[in-house]
């Protein structure tokens, strides 16, 4: 045991955050903390890291355990250095050593500017500095919140793989799913002031939410078969005749009442507005400032496009989404906006919003109604679709995600039909992001999105543009991971290419007597593995109900997958090796 914190309560305003929990992490606990924005998750970092104090409650470390701790909100000392600011109150002994490892780590995440005061980085490469400050210091327990905010897809992966590495305990926010799932082996839920643990990543916690939701549908209909014989009785005229009647009308009013929690529905509706044929097209467009930021991007936008827009930080993505917006003027190239084009912008840096005006007000000054598929929705509706308790709290009340929350919340209420989305998914929890995703399923428009985050990506987007080094938007059709795959069959192809090219003194390259001898049995091992799959996928059916057995099946397949994909990338590659050799005799 390294840390242990009993019976923390904290609450906010009249909202009660943590309600006597208790929270015990273990050495290879690697915790992943999921609620909705507001509901306490940085809190309970900020008091386990001994940032805040509870109003209840005590943290103890045991033995020698250290805990380093990354804040959401970055706040560094502008006036010093970055290499300056990580080594202050570092508790090493060894300045040289650490010196070494702070330069190693900014290195991985892909920071240089040591000389350049901290007043003078950029949001990102502030983030950079804060998190290589937390992970050089020397700890036990790593206290992460939002640690993928700001960076780019390359360095979350970096910082994945560190993470999973790590031996000690890690306890973290974030809205990433596939680095949550990756990373953790322990999901807890903090639902209205209550811990719930589940021992499993992010997928595996799916799997046992969805045995949990199944149970509750199998309640709601013996709830609505109680409901209906009450019903009966109490339509008989039977109302209040005796205290064992109103015992029963009591019941029934009861039922009623658990019905309606079950039925509640976290369900978001696209708005409508008519877009016509013309959208927005962008004719060999560049931007410089003092140097090259892109170069001759043309763009026809359909009217049910959904794009994703990568690259590294500070590439240039933002100033296209500007560009479009007509913040910015192209150097060079075209903007043609459609004339029933309706632009709903969602910057990465939030509109000042008003702290004294209440949410409910703020969208009803943009809407107090709204357009969809299936009808007229309220301001007052959407805001309780959109997760907002309590429409009527004043905005100077809410957390920094719900302010996010609200603030995206209005602009999809101007009923936008082309929206331009500028790393969305920053500051918002796993439950808002699963009702945007749903919302842009259904959204009768285009959409372009920035966005760092590839499970977002892979759910929303169709085709993807890539921004590199050479200064050009480069188009893959697909989501996120369909693009990290055609890369890698494009490295694939160049890597055989160089290999067939070259040139051989003794003639065609052919197989070694060990590679053919691999070559010989290597299918049987395919056949094996691929017949071990199907074998698990029957054993996970017939036992569907017992979930620890599942989860040990799901793992033992997706080890059996792995080595089968590496066995068949061997096949193809041994194979072309000897048709070659073949085709050169």
């Amino acid at each position: 045991m390294l840390l242990i914190a009993e019976n923390i309560k904290k609450t906010y305003s009249d909202k009660i955050l943590l309600d006597g929990v208790t929270l015990n992490i273990d050495q290879k606990d690697k915790i992943g903390i999921i609620g909705v924005n507001g509901c306490g998750k940085s809190t309970l970092l900020k008091i386990i890291s001994g940032h805040l104090e509870g109003e209840t409650g005590e943290v103890t470390l045991i033995g020698e355990a250290k805990v380093s701790y990354l804040s959401q909100d970055i706040d560094l000392d502008e006036e010093m250095y970055p290499l300056e600011w990580i080594m202050k109150d570092s508790g090493s002994k060894n300045q040289e050593y650490l010196e070494h490892e702070a330069k190693a780590l900014l290195t991985k995440l892909e920071f240089f500017d040591y000389d350049r005061k901290i007043a003078l980085l950029s949001g990102g490469e502030k983030k950079k500095v804060a998190l290589a400050k937390t992970l050089v210091k020397p700890s036990s327990v790593l206290i992460l919140d939002e640690p993928t905010n700001h960076l780019d897809s390359d360095i979350i992966t970096w910082l994945e793989k560190y993470l999973i590495r790590y031996t000690g305990a890690i306890i973290m926010v974030t809205h990433d799913r596939y680095f949550l799932d990756r990373v953790t082996n322990q999901i807890i839920e903090l639902n209205y002031g209550k811990l719930t643990t589940f021992e499993a990543n992010y997928s595996q916690y799916l799997l046992m939410k969805a045995s949990i939701a199944e149970q509750e549908m199998s309640k709601e209909r013996k709830l609505q078969g109680l409901i209906r014989k009450e019903y009966e009785w109490i339509s008989r005229g039977a109302m209040a005749r005796t205290s064992k009647d109103k015992k029963r009308v009591e019941n029934f009013e009861s039922l009623v009442s658990q019905k309606k929690i079950i039925e509640k529905k976290l369900v978001l509706e696209s708005a409508k507005t008519r877009l016509g044929k013309k959208t927005i097209e962008l004719i060999h467009v560049s931007k410089s400032y003092q140097e090259e930021v892109f170069r001759d991007f043309s763009l026809l936008l359909d009217r049910e496009d959904r794009i994703g827009i990568i690259g590294k930080n500070g590439s240039g993505k933002t100033t296209l989404l500007k560009i479009i917006m007509g913040e910015e003027i192209p150097n060079q190239g075209e903007v043609i906006i459609g004339e029933t084009v309706k632009i709903g912008y969602f910057s990465q840096d939030n509109e000042k919003l008003d702290d004294n005006k209440k949410a409910i007000d703020y969208i009803k000054d943009i809407s107090e109604v709204v357009k969809t598929k299936k009808g007229y929705i309220t301001a007052s509706q959407m805001l309780e679709n959109f997760l907002f308790d309590n429409p009527y709290s004043y905005i100077g009340n809410l957390s920094g995600g719900e302010k996010r929350r609200l603030y995206l919340l209005g602009i999809l209420m101007s009923a936008p039909n082309v929206l331009l989305l500028d790393e969305p998914t920053n500051d918002l929890d796993i439950t808002t992001l699963t009702i945007l995703e749903d919302y842009l399923e259904n959204f009768s428009g285009a959409i372009i999105i920035v966005s760092h985050d590839r499970y977002f990506l892979d759910r929303v987007v169709n085709r993807v543009f890539v921004l590199r080094e050479d200064k050009i938007f480069h188009q893959y059709l697909g989501g996120y991971s369909d693009y990290l795959d055609l890369v890698k069959d494009e490295v694939k192809k160049e890597e055989k290419k160089s290999y067939f090219s070259r040139e051989n003194k003794t003639g065609p390259i052919k197989l070694t007597y060990n590679e053919q001898k691999e070559l010989d049995t290597i299918e049987d091992h395919i056949t094996e593995m691929e017949y071990a799959i199907k074998e698990i996928d029957h054993q996970i059916k017939l036992i569907s109900d017992d979930y620890l057995a599942v989860k040990a099946l799901y793992e033992q397949r997706s080890f059996i997958e792995k080595t089968l994909n590496e066995k068949l990338d061997r096949w193809t590659y041994l194979t072309e090796i000897k048709e070659n050799s073949r085709r050169n005799q």
